[in-house]
């Protein structure tokens, strides 16, 4: 099996991550009125996400100070948060019991729970959204005018690098052999194809219209054309939050649906939230939301089978040593109570 660089960790990392979380707690356990132990309460939780326009929703909830208001009512006092360039030290951290929940790619979650990560995908948060673009000198009519050339794509094991290599296999060509896929950061891809260092990148937007508008490229396939209606970012929340604290992450569920709606019916407002958070240009931002074929959504049905699918393909790339049930990788539950009560 293919070696994974960060999210790779020790068994006594992983145990760690198991044994504790970074929900903060008072220390005291409770009994309830039948005597029976509580799990204690916790005043603080910790965030991860990634500055991509697939994820406003998590951005929308902070700026307008929803997830500290609407978790107020059960004890959560602060809400700490930590940005990431990729799912994959996300997902390292949150397998480090670092991050309580995480707004990240699909892919990486199945790498981290085949290795051990305590953890479900209780929401997605969004479908397709990514591009390929390639440098204005070179030809393009089908996949196969790609052989020989070099593709910065996020690392190994995420949504990009999977749905990249499935679909050059798709149109006949062999990833390993007939291009060069080189894994880096969203940044260091739009730097690499700006110096003429790689021929293309595939990377969630806005990155794709960053290099448009450089005049360093052109979108020639977006991801819903390799993989219709696929399945992107999502939420995640660690199995001991699950657990011990179920009204905690109902409430997590709601303000998420409440964010992706607000963003629905006000585009503009979240390309400024964005832009406001991550430096980007608004008017950029705002490019980038009409050109990319991404959608934001709450029902977790809509990327069920797709999310099942990418755990097969990571199997047969040999990322992970077998695939993941919809059991092992969901828990909707949270989705269905929240939405049953509207």
């Amino acid at each position: 099996m293919k070696k994974l660089g960060v999210i790779t960790l020790t068994l006594l990392l992983v145990a760690f991550a198991f044994a504790s979380g970074c929900a903060s707690n008072n220390g005291n356990v409770s009994s309830n009125e039948n005597g029976v132990k509580e799990a204690p309460a916790i005043t603080e939780l910790t965030f991860g996400y990634q500055p991509s326009t697939h994820q406003i929703a998590y951005m929308t909830a902070a700026e307008k100070g929803w997830w500290q208001a609407d978790l107020a009512p059960y004890g959560i006092k602060e809400i700490k948060e930590n940005s990431f360039p990729t799912g994959d030290p996300e997902m390292q951290a949150m397998m480090a019991g670092s991050l309580d929940v995480a707004y990240v790619g699909a892919a990486p979650v199945l790498t981290a729970i085949s290795q051990g990560l305590d953890a479900k995908i209780v929401e997605p948060v969004q479908i397709n959204g990514s591009s390929l673009v390639l440098r204005p000198e070179y030809k393009y009519e089908s996949p196969k005018d790609l052989k020989g050339l070099k593709i910065a794509t996020f690392p190994v094991g995420t949504i990009q690098d999977t749905i990249l290599r499935g679909w050059l296999k798709e149109n006949g060509l062999d990833p390993e052999k007939d291009v060069t896929i080189v894994g880096m950061s969203g940044g260091d891809a739009i730097s690499a194809i700006t110096a003429k260092q790689v021929a293309a990148v595939f990377l969630p937007h806005p990155s794709p219209t960053i290099v448009e508008e450089q005049g360093n490229g052109r979108t020639i396939v977006q991801s819903g054309q390799m993989q219709p209606n696929h399945a992107c970012c999502v939420l995640v929340v660690s199995g001991k939050l699950i657990r011990e604290h179920p009204d905690i992450v109902e409430q997590i569920v709601k303000t998420h649906i409440k964010a992706t709606e607000y963003n629905g019916a006000n585009v503009d407002e979240a390309a400024e939230i964005f832009s406001n958070k991550t430096k980007v240009d608004v008017e950029t931002t705002k490019a980038s939301l009409k050109e990319w074929d991404g959608a934001w959504i709450t029902d977790p049905e809509l990327i069920e089978n797709s999310t099942v699918e990418y755990s097969k393909a990571q199997s047969d790339l040999g990322y992970i040593p077998k695939p993941l049930t919809q059991e092992d990788i969901f828990d909707t539950s949270f989705y269905k109570k929240a939405v049953s009560e509207k």
